[in-house]
Order: structure tokens, then C-alpha cells, then sequence
């Protein structure tokens, strides 16, 4: 009892002294000389995005003369022939003026339910149209399938004008767009793809790139690709009529599991096709670039896409799992959550049971504080077969404070009392 007295009368004197209480003396309370928290460890292995050169087309008969084939999740291209050819892109160049839209609907930018002007600039557009008038208004949503479904010229130009005021600076959006997804082949003139000149040209391989960009990141273009005909209403000074919107992607009927994506010629450009489709939760992208005729584009493309699914097997792991706290030293509390950065998708065209990938957990028993929510504490690796298939990030869930002499004391008034 008088045991217990004393030790409630000495955390009250503590208490009393703490405020003014000079640091105790040999604890260093900066540790900034200290080895980062997550630092130390190996270099990290290949990301969950894998990405390959691919292995040519052996045995896999098409016309075209320039091709690709990628897997969307992971990036590996399966199939290539000369896709590092410079084409004419005609209006697969509405890819990233598709992905440019999708990505100012995301920023809040622009609503689907936002009313778009069509412009003197966008009516006066040839080639494939929806014949929109000048002052007619038609909703984002309305546009884009305008642009998905029809191809239309002037949709896309009424939407560059009404995201970036004019059709010149969103090009040079589209451009910077470019670069920025690593297009290192691919400059544009227009947001349509009319333009015939030299200056305006992209390749397969950067086709894919832009097209996994949009259906990865922008699911829902998927919505709008999908559609094989649809009605739209002009309303025009002359009043309203019908105008039936009629895909361009003649897959839609041919090819059970098509989900998209974007058709293109020009006698330049001749016949091309960004092909996408899903089957068995796999999605492919099958670029076709010059083919010679309308139909072979088409027929190139399931020619690519039938190979693909025959040899290819995804293993997916979403990471929902629930990851152990690792201790830290020297910190306000004692422990840090971890999480995933991510998911990780690994494609095997080599027939490998993916039932027997490893997942291993690799951070370290302990880090030093301060550690800061969203850091590296260390990562996953995935093994098949003895080799490292990939890797993905294991950060800290919450921030942890480094300590200071207030919080020791706190911790010694608290054992105290209990």
C-alpha cells in the first residue's frame, strides 16, 4: 500500500517538474546522423511493370508491315514487326486526344454533363464527321462518343477547343502528353489525325503505349467503344433531327471479345487499328499500322490477338492482404504500419505454372525514427522457378515522430501509474 503511495507521489513530482526539466543528460535527441528509416537495404529489382523488346512474329502470318502486340497490365509486348517504323496515324491520333479528355474529366476540369460550342474551326473539318453546325451545342459526354464510336473530325476539334482554347495549344498538350509516356517516335499536328504531312506521324509501339495508357488509367472510355450504334440529337437553328452514330470498328461484330479501340486511314496512312480486347480477365492491345486495305487491318489484328491469348497466362495479386507492423526505435510510438504501393501483374507466354509463384515479404526488423507515411520501408518479391519476376514497394502506412526527452519522461509517469 505504502509501495504503491510512493510511486503515485513520485510521478506526481515528475509531472510538477516537467516543465523547464533540462534534457537528460547522454540521450542524443537529434538523429539526423542515424541510417534513414527503409535505407540500407538492396536496390530494388524490376517494378510489377515489366516491360520486353519482344521476340519478332515467328510463325504468325499477317499482312502488315508494321505491328505490335501488348499485354496491357504488365506492358510486355508479346509480338512486334518493325514497330519502331514511323507511320502515318490518320485518326488513332483521337487516342490521346481521347486520353487528354479523360484526364481533364479526372482534374475536375471539365463534367460530362458540360456543354461544348461547336466552333466555325471544328464544323469546317472533312473527312469523318458527325456534321456538327456552328453554335451547336452537344454535351461532353455526347462528343465523346461522337469521337469513339463515329470518328468524328469535328467532335474532337470542338472538344480540343473547349478544354485548351484552341486546337493549337491542346496539340501542344497532346505532344507534351507524348513525351511524357515515352512516344519517342510521335509528333502531331492536329487532335484528328487529317493532317497528311510529314510532320505528323507516331509508330506501333507508341501507339500502344498511349492506347494502355487510356484503357488502364480510364476504364470507362470502355463505355463508349463499346458501342456499335447509337442515336444523337443536333439541335440547330433549323431545328432537331436524328443522326445515328455507327462504329468504325468492325471487331465489335467479328471478334467476341473486342472492347475497343480506335480505327484510322488515310491514303497516307492507309488502314490502321489499335485493337483492344478481354478475355480471361487478360487485356490486349494489338496495334496494326499500313496495312493495305480495310479488311486486313481487322483481319491482322485477331490474327495477333488469337495468338496472344493462346500463350498467354496473367498472374494478378491485388495485395489486400494485411502486412505485420515493423518496430521503430527511438520514435513517439513504438511500431509503423506498412501497405503496398500496389498491385502486380506478371504475364507467362511459356506455359509456367503460376501456382507456383513465391511471394516473399523483405523489410528490415527494425528502423529508426522519424519515419513518414508513403516511404519505402521495403518490398515484396515475387519468385517462379528460382528468378525474381518482379517487385513492388512496401511503404509506411503512418508517420512516426522521432521521440524527444518529454516523451521518455511521459513514457516512465505512465508505467508508473499503471
Amino acid at each position: 500500500m505504502m509501495r504503491h503511495l510512493g510511486r503515485k507521489l513520485l510521478a506526481i513530482l515528475l509531472i510538477l517538474l516537467l516543465v523547464g526539466v533540462p534534457p537528460v543528460v547522454g540521450y542524443a535527441s537529434d538523429t539526423s546522423t542515424e541510417e534513414p528509416a527503409g535505407e540500407g537495404m538492396a536496390e530494388e529489382g524490376q517494378s510489377g511493370e515489366t516491360e520486353s523488346s519482344g521476340p519478332g512474329m515467328p510463325g504468325v502470318n499477317i499482312s502488315a508491315p508494321s505491328a505490335l502486340l501488348m499485354e496491357a497490365s504488365t506492358g510486355t509486348v508479346i509480338l512486334e514487326r518493325n514497330a519502331d517504323a514511323v507511320c502515318s496515324p490518320a485518326s488513332i491520333t483521337k487516342i490521346m486526344t481521347l486520353l487528354l479528355i479523360f484526364e481533364a474529366l479526372d482534374r475536375g476540369d471539365i463534367k460530362l454533363e458540360d456543354e461544348v460550342m461547336t466552333s466555325a474551326h471544328a464544323q469546317s473539318m472533312g473527312g469523318s464527321q458527325v456534321f456538327l453546325e456552328e453554335g451547336e451545342m452537344q454535351t461532353v459526354d455526347t462528343m465523346i462518343k461522337c469521337i469513339a464510336v463515329a470518328s468524328g473530325n469535328d467532335a474532337a476539334v470542338a472538344m480540343a477547343e473547349f478544354i485548351a482554347g484552341s486546337e493549337e495549344e491542346f496539340v501542344s498538350r497532346m505532344n507534351e502528353r507524348a513525351r511524357g509516356l515515352g512516344m519517342e517516335n510521335t509528333h502531331f499536328e492536329d487532335c484528328c489525325g487529317l493532317t497528311d504531312s510529314d510532320s505528323h506521324y507516331t509508330t506501333a509501339r507508341d501507339v500502344a503505349l498511349m492506347s494502355r495508357e487510356l484503357i488502364t488509367k480510364h476504364p470507362a472510355i470502355y463505355d463508349y467503344t463499346m458501342i456499335w450504334m447509337e442515336d444523337i440529337t443536333h439541335n440547330t437553328a433549323r431545328g432537331s433531327s436524328l443522326f445515328t452514330l455507327s462504329s468504325t470498328n468492325k471487331l465489335l461484330k467479328q471478334y467476341q471479345w473486342t472492347t475497343g479501340l480506335k480505327t484510322g486511314s488515310t491514303s497516307k496512312a492507309k488502314y490502321c487499328l489499335s485493337a483492344t480486347a478481354r478475355k480471361n480477365d487478360i487485356d490486349l492491345i494489338a496495334v496494326v499500322m499500313t496495312a493495305p486495305d480495310y479488311k486486313v487491318r481487322f483481319e491482322d489484328a485477331v490474327t495477333l490477338l488469337n495468338y496472344g491469348y493462346s500463350i498467354s497466362s496473367l498472374y494478378r495479386d491485388e495485395n489486400k492482404d494485411t502486412l505485420p507492423e515493423i518496430r521503430v526505435e527511438g520514435g513517439v510510438e513504438e511500431s509503423a504500419g506498412l501497405m503496398y504501393e500496389g498491385s502486380f501483374s506478371y504475364l507467362d507466354v511459356k506455359g509456367n505454372d503460376l501456382n507456383q509463384v513465391e511471394k516473399l515479404l523483405s523489410v528490415p526488423e527494425h528502423v529508426i525514427a522519424p519515419v513518414r507515411e508513403g516511404d519505402r520501408a521495403g518490398e515484396v518479391i515475387y519468385r517462379l522457378n528460382g528468378e525474381t519476376i518482379g517487385t513492388v514497394d512496401v511503404l509506411f502506412s503512418r508517420s512516426v515522430d522521432a521521440a524527444g526527452y518529454k516523451d521518455y519522461l511521459l513514457k516512465v509517469i505512465f508505467s508508473l501509474l499503471l
